[in-house]
């Protein structure tokens, strides 16, 4: 199974990973990778203060390396219980399925933080094929950037930082 002439690129889906721990630490979210591999989540996020890090959200990173891909991401429904989130990073790095080259589609990274209720909502199983999210015709603004990240520091208590107490 799977697509022998699919462009692996790992170093560029591993930073997705990095990108998605580097945004939710500048909301100061503690997050931290689980192992590779895990099955079902790749983050653990938790509250920076020991004292109140009794909760855990568990969060899946998918990630699209093609500005110009069709924006759904695969998403098994077996996993459904393993996440509370799932964080899809579009890194647009460049065109990859139309006759523009590359470099010319490249684009800032966008990240959404998507509850496991509206993934599995919207995900797609096939009679054969990969099962996935369509995200065409949704509307994924309340999850993007920093709306999206916030869901988790609220769940997770963490208030916004600033210098009151």
């Amino acid at each position: 199974m799977g697509n022998k002439d699919a462009l692996r690129l790992p170093v560029v889906s591993l930073g997705a990973e990095h990108l998605a721990i580097g945004y939710l630490m500048r909301r100061n979210v503690l997050a931290y990778k689980a192992p590779p591999n895990n099955q079902g989540y790749d983050l653990i996020c938790i509250h920076p203060d020991p004292h109140k890090s009794e909760r855990v959200v568990r969060v899946q990173v998918k990630s699209r390396y093609q500005t110009d891909s069709d924006r759904a991401f695969p998403v098994n429904e077996k996993t459904f219980q393993s996440f509370d989130y799932l964080m899809v990073v579009f890194l647009n790095i460049g065109h990859f399925f139309s006759k523009a080259k590359v470099p010319d589609g490249q684009r800032s990274p966008e990240i959404f933080t998507i509850p496991r209720s509206v993934i599995e909502a919207n995900h797609y199983k096939p009679k054969s094929g990969f099962q996935k999210v369509r995200t065409k015709g949704m509307d994924l603004e309340p999850y993007k950037d920093a709306l999206g990240i916030e869901q988790i520091a609220k769940d997770l208590e963490v208030p916004y930082p600033s210098r009151e107490a």
